[in-house]
């Protein structure tokens, strides 16, 4: 049964996703309902998923490709359900679906055997590092997908053409604060997560630093995302800017987690 619920989880962000589009074109209370319906139902089950194998394993499961995309979709869906929570904006689903889908494709594509801890994973530096790492990174998913929401709305009113669409979507003003305060969550977790990496290297290789491909590229990721904040409270970036920045610093993201994984020699590297 544990190794069921992926399928079916998939297939339920599957249809909450394809019932989120239909809204764009068809707006009723009985749509956003089914949406919310499908999405707590879908994230019911994946926290099973999660909770049995965190069982099994006796540590938290992100120890190889499935588990952690797995828990990285539903680390994203955390923050969805605090936003939803918080602002009432069902269309937020439409732009973390797509990011939910294809984290959880990678999952269920990726072989899901469980297997010992290895001895460098044996450690309880991983709780710590691992934690910090996926709900920053789940907090930079989400600000990227609220941009991707800015810079619709922002063409909207430059175009003066303000049709259902844009009707259904948060103001500029809102959009914008969500994004720097995700991305004033994040940013402290990922600087979390590096030090506790770096605390767990000593601890292992006896030295704080490698230069591994994942550990070069969490760092570069966390320059732009300072960069991003600096920019904000010194140079006044909100808005248009602070939205690209926010889809380009996830992109560094996804490859700092995928591309890392899948083109380079690293000790970080899931299989």
């Amino acid at each position: 049964m544990i190794f069921s619920l992926p399928y079916i989880v998939f297939g339920l962000y599957t249809i909450a996703l394809l019932i989120s589009i239909v809204s764009i074109y068809k707006d009723s209370s009985k749509i956003k309902n089914s949406i919310i319906y499908f999405l707590i139902c879908a994230f019911a089950l994946h926290s099973g998923s999660i909770i049995s194998r965190f069982f099994i394993l006796g540590t938290i499961p992100i120890t190889n490709m499935y588990e952690s995309s797995s828990f990285f979709a539903w680390s994203v869906m955390v923050i969805f359900f605090y936003l939803y929570y918080r602002y009432r904006v069902t269309i937020l689903a439409l732009f973390i679906l797509p990011i939910m889908s294809l984290l959880m494709f990678v999952a269920i594509m990726s072989p899901n055997e469980i297997h010992p801890l290895s001895p460098l994973l044996n450690s309880f530096w991983l709780v710590f590092h691992t934690t910090f790492a996926f709900v920053g990174n789940s907090a930079f998913a989400v600000s990227a997908g609220i941009g991707v929401m800015y810079l619709i709305q922002e063409r909207y009113l430059k175009r003066k053409r303000k049709g259902d669409f844009f009707n259904k979507l948060p103001s500029v003003q809102i959009l914008d604060e969500i994004n720097y305060k995700l991305i004033t969550l994040g940013f402290p977790l990922i600087t979390l997560a590096i030090i506790t990496g770096a605390l767990w290297a000593e601890s292992a290789f006896g030295t704080y630093w490698r230069w591994d491909p994942k550990e070069t590229w969490s760092l570069f990721t966390w320059l732009i995302y300072a960069l991003i904040l600096h920019l904000r409270i010194i140079g006044n970036w909100r808005g248009k800017k602070a939205a690209i920045l926010s889809i380009l610093g996830f992109l560094s993201v996804l490859f700092t987690y995928y591309g890392v994984n899948f083109l380079m020699e690293s000790y970080h590297s899931f299989k």
